[in-house]
């Protein structure tokens, strides 16, 4: 039987390069995405666009409620999206976010008898956020073969994170190797409905700059131009 892996698919950057790597290492893809009240829309959008560019016949999209607890930039609008570098956790981290995201992933990957979760975050070129370092990802692979049945009856869950040592300039040569068409994906923290960028946020500087370091052409639409 063909190998499985859920890939969580934000419409970024990233998760399009980790739903390239899961694809070109032979797994039979389910996608995930979710709807959390994220202030951009529009990556939704594109999630769905890279799915379908991939040929995914198999993507879904969830409804969370985590937007309604606030606390984040990302999710509340009465919460600016900061515009210059800060030190520390941004206010765009979101909460337990990506925590609430491979539970679903777990929960999807034993009902599809997957052996793999993908999930593109990173630990170089990154903001800070607390779920995205390597002690996170080694704790809930361990909870996770722990808390299901597959792993019990002896088929544990791999937490895939190809990306998590990675530069962003590497990131996007690896992904354009793999023929990754970063025009279609959303990065942006505040990208408007059309999937423009506002080329101010930490997530837009750390996509330049990657482009820059990459010696490739920055295919990002910009809310200016």
């Amino acid at each position: 039987m063909k190998k499985r892996a859920v890939v969580l698919l934000s419409g970024g950057l990233d998760s399009a390069t980790c739903l390239a790597i899961a694809l070109s290492r032979g797994y039979d893809v389910f996608a995930l995405s979710f709807d959390y009240g994220q202030r951009s829309a529009s990556e939704l959008l594109a999630a769905r666009a890279i799915g379908l560019a991939a040929g995914i016949e198999k993507h879904l999209v969830i409804p969370l409620g985590i937007g309604a607890l606030r606390g984040s930039a990302l999710t509340d609008h009465q919460v600016a999206v900061p515009e210059q570098e800060s030190s520390g956790i941004p206010v765009t981290y979101v909460p337990a976010r990506n925590t609430v995201f491979l539970s679903y992933a777990l929960a999807l990957a034993e009902v599809s008898e997957a052996q793999a979760i993908f999930i593109g975050v990173n630990a170089r070129d990154y903001s800070g956020y607390p779920d995205c370092r390597p002690e996170f990802i080694a704790a809930f692979e361990t909870m996770a073969n722990l808390a299901t049945k597959s792993a019990v009856e002896g088929c544990p869950i791999k937490i895939e994170v190809p990306l998590l040592m990675m530069s962003k300039a590497e990131i996007i040569k690896s992904g354009t190797a793999l023929g990754v068409d970063y025009t279609s994906t959303v990065s942006c923290y505040q990208a408007d409905m059309n999937g423009r960028a506002c080329g101010l946020c930490d997530s837009c500087r750390f996509r330049r700059k990657g482009f820059f370091e990459a010696g490739l052409p920055d295919p990002t639409r910009y809310q200016s131009t």
